[in-house]
């Protein structure tokens, strides 16, 4: 099996790194799961007062706020975070994570190349980081050059910026977040919108991706299956998987999607259709003669 499906409903949650205090995780997608080689997808919470030691990682993690408050100190200083929060904690860097809110938080994190249970997640501890205030996520100031920040608004087809890529032919919008322009090597991290309706053919990639859904319905076809996902479940589809997706709700469709490796510059779709066409012609004996 190439692909994954996993249920907000059947969501089991563990402890964390053994240097987190009140923190839980939800690995959704990792060593175990079929076909995932460079992907690591989870959902963690950090309880009220909770936190995570200073640490650095062989691997490179994007994440995105969902609820709550975290702070998140690095290298480069401390940032207070909020809901629609996303960024970059690259390979190396020192960083630790604190909740000071009455509140828990919880974000999704993307992890590549995969860590390894064996090797003690390949995260490392490291002396603390020095004290300073905790800034706001400002895209315009260059200390924040690493995070960012994106609203259900950002997505309206009707106000796209040059960082969104618009396929207005199947009602899809899409919004890079982590990418290289935030520094990342490794993996790449944005939002999906589907207006009603809105479709996406059945094609596959020469990378891995997961999908965390937020808002609506979609009906998701993975190699042949079929599945009705909604807010909190999260899929992922391996190297090769032939999958595609259907807003079936009566609004908007919105999901956080990553992708490990990069895709190559070229050729990061193959979709059936094409390939379909080319079939069909060469039945009817088309040579390619003008």
């Amino acid at each position: 099996m190439r692909y994954a499906v996993k249920r907000l409903a059947d969501a089991a949650f563990e402890a964390g790194w053994r240097a987190g205090r009140g923190l839980t995780r939800w690995p959704a997608i990792g060593e175990h799961t079929p076909g995932a080689v460079h992907t690591e997808f989870e959902v963690c919470v950090l309880e009220p007062g909770g936190s995570v030691e200073p640490a650095v990682q062989s691997f490179e993690e994007c994440f995105f706020i969902l609820e709550g408050t975290p702070q998140l100190r690095t290298e480069s200083g401390g940032f207070a975070l909020h809901v629609g929060d996303y960024g970059l904690i690259p390979v190396g860097s020192p960083h630790a994570w604190h909740n000071p809110s009455a509140e828990p938080a919880r974000w999704a994190a993307m992890r590549s190349p995969q860590p390894r249970a064996g090797h003690d997640f390949d995260t490392y501890s490291v002396p603390p980081l020095p004290d300073g205030p905790f800034l706001a996520v400002d895209p315009r100031d260059p200390r924040t050059r690493r995070l960012g920040h994106i609203e259900p608004s950002n997505m309206d087809a009707r106000s796209v910026s040059m960082n969104t890529a618009l396929l207005v032919y199947s009602g899809i919008a899409v919004k890079m977040m982590v990418d290289t322009n935030l520094g990342a090597q490794l993996n790449t991290m944005f939002m999906v919108h589907y207006e009603p309706e809105g479709v996406a053919g059945a094609h596959d990639h020469p990378f891995e991706e997961t999908y965390m859904f937020l808002e609506g319905e979609a009906e998701a076809v993975f190699d042949d299956q079929t599945y009705r996902l909604g807010p909190g479940d999260i899929a992922f589809a391996g190297v090769g998987c032939v999958h595609g997706f259907r807003n079936v709700g009566e609004g908007p469709l919105r999901w956080l999607e990553t992708q490990a490796p990069q895709p190559p510059a070229r050729h990061s779709y193959r979709f059936v259709r094409d390939w379909a066409y080319l079939s069909s012609i060469m039945q009817l004996g088309y040579a390619g003669e003008r």
